[in-house]
């Protein structure tokens, strides 16, 4: 009831309502706010099951290796590391700083530093992946099942409206006979009043 004194309120006021992209139904801008409100909120829903799922399924030492990985891949690393490098190599290049040097150029020990962090930032990010390629996947089945069982439901619509068409020609085939049948009792009746 709600619903149609809605639609008679968006005929009566046009310059709120507008039209369902498809579809000649007015609705008011209130009510696309209220259904965009309530898709937004099964998203975050949807994904919130998915985190929970995710968080369940891995341990702790996955969570930070996916943490460390997504630092690893982020601006403010590359920031951060960059003024680390410029630090070192200025503290240990400049002849004023020569007395507190502890890595002469050519910077063997930035160079250390340097392989260590990739030999083993390199496998964290790479187990990441997996991880996140997994997660994927596991998301990908669920769209598709998703996806399945609405084309089920289209398909069994649509055997619906089949139905509702063949059952509407066949009723109006049945009319038409009526009709027919009614006309020649009229004529008849009217045969015999005239005589």
């Amino acid at each position: 009831m709600n619903e149609v004194n809605n639609i008679e309120g968006a005929l009566d006021n046009p310059e709120e309502a507008s039209l369902f992209e498809g579809f000649d139904i007015a609705i008011q801008k209130r009510d696309i706010q209220r259904i965009d409100r309530l898709v937004d909120d099964y998203e975050k829903s949807i994904l919130n099951r998915l985190e929970e799922d995710y968080t369940s399924r891995t341990t702790y030492p996955d969570r930070l290796a996916d943490r460390i990985a997504q630092f690893g891949g982020s601006w403010k690393f590359i920031i951060y590391f960059g003024l680390f490098l410029a630090a070192w190599i200025v503290w240990n290049g400049l002849l004023w700083t020569k007395s507190f040097h502890f890595d002469e150029p050519p910077f063997i020990l930035l160079n250390l530093c340097l392989s260590f962090l990739a030999a083993f930032q390199a496998p964290v990010i790479m187990m990441s992946q997996n991880r996140q390629a997994a997660r994927d996947k596991h998301e990908s089945v669920i769209d598709f099942a998703i996806n399945y069982k609405a084309e089920l439901e289209i398909d069994d619509m649509q055997s619906h409206l089949h139905r509702i068409e063949t059952d509407g020609k066949k009723n109006m085939e049945q009319v038409k006979t009526e009709f027919s049948q009614i006309r020649k009792i009229l004529e008849s009746i009217e045969a015999r009043l005239d005589k």
